[in-house]
């Protein structure tokens, strides 16, 4: 009979507390995906809405006060004792030090109270993994797309841990050009979804804003020029409309910028991937991440996939940004797949910087 884990993940690499717990089966090589019986988010965006951005201390504080309390919810929600955890997964990074320290000290500290291992997990293969979560999970091998707040990446993906760096950011993140164009834009913390939203309502071909590297023959990816063209470009609106900022300008000018940023972002992600597919010859295609939930990413890729027979897969919409599902998902089936084993030993360190490709 195959033994069954119950793996609690803890993720608090920026301003998300996340809590969750899965059941997968112990060092079986299935290709059964871990079941996920509850988690519990909570989000900290109110609170730095009013500094524009992340606060790292104020960010490792609030986790110091969330994660237990999250931790007795996702409990209670799945009817488990703490005695049934066999595994406590942590994000180790990449992320803000400062709050991943607060999320590696819970864990080992549960870990050793309860006398359970422990295992540390890397944030963006939660990401990675998180559309086996979904209702339509991939199977092995296709190409990722990544497209975090911090992290743009397209990765060929074999197997659990068996990954190959394509192409990445080499400035800017596809979030942080939603971000920092949207801040531009004078838009609240975060601003990406709101200049999504706002796009909704614009012409995308209103002004000509540059999709950087889209020729460039590789399959990396730079957006800092884009939001410099976007600071240009309301500059001048603002000059030509005669107004003294950018949100005194009529709504409709404010929408068109709005969609223009985001048809250049994701023209260049769009036509990026399609190259990935290419190059490797895979007919399956994972998109993960925050950036991942933009509805006209989806719209366009699910449109180009679908005249190359390619299958698109996405996480639910609930699990695209951090979450703890991801990561005890993700140590879920690193310990199902016999790739790796908890560790008894509760030191621990973490990793602010750390590439997915050296797993």
């Amino acid at each position: 009979m195959v033994k069954k884990l119950l793996v609690l993940g803890i993720e608090s690499s920026c301003d998300e507390t996340g809590v969750a717990l899965v059941e997968c089966e112990a060092g079986s090589g299935s290709e059964q995906v871990p079941s996920l019986l509850a988690h519990a988010l909570f989000s900290q965006i109110e609170m730095h809405q009013a500094f524009g951005g992340v606060v790292p201390e104020l960010a490792s504080r609030d986790h110091i006060r969330r994660v237990i309390p999250l931790a007795k919810e996702v409990l209670a929600a799945a009817d488990r004792p703490r005695s049934d955890i066999d595994v406590v997964a942590f994000t180790r990074g990449p992320g803000l030090a400062g709050a991943l320290l607060v999320g590696a000290g819970v864990a080992c500290a549960l870990g050793a109270a309860l006398g359970k291992p422990v295992l540390g997990v890397h944030h963006l293969e939660g990401h990675l993994l998180s559309p086996f979560l979904s209702e339509d999970p991939p199977k092995f091998p296709f190409v990722a797309l990544l497209v975090s707040g911090g992290h743009t990446q397209l990765m060929r993906v074999d197997g659990v841990g068996r990954y190959v760096l394509l192409g990445e950011s080499i400035d800017d993140a596809a979030g942080e050009a939603f971000d920092k164009s949207a801040k531009l834009m004078g838009l609240a913390y975060p601003g990406g979804p709101l200049l999504a939203r706002m796009a909704e309502a614009g012409n995308p071909k209103a002004y000509a804003l540059p999709r950087p590297l889209l020729h460039s023959g590789n399959l990396d990816f730079s957006f800092a020029g884009l939001k410099t063209a976007v600071l240009v470009q309301s500059q001048k609106m603002v000059v030509s409309q005669g107004t003294d900022t950018f949100d005194a300008l009529p709504r409709s000018l404010q929408c068109d910028l709005a969609a223009s940023v985001q048809a250049a972002i994701v023209e260049v992600l769009v036509k990026k991937s399609m190259a990935a597919l290419k190059e490797t010859g895979l007919t399956r295609l994972v998109v993960a991440g925050g950036v991942g939930a933009n509805r006209q990413l989806r719209a366009q890729l699910n449109e180009a996939c679908s005249k190359r027979n390619v299958r698109v897969h996405y996480p639910e919409l609930h699990l695209c940004t951090d979450n703890g599902a991801m990561i005890a998902l993700a140590a879920g089936m690193r310990l199902q797949s016999g790739h790796q084993q908890a560790s008894a030993n509760y030191s621990f360190d973490v990793k602010p910087r750390w590439p997915l490709d050296t797993l």
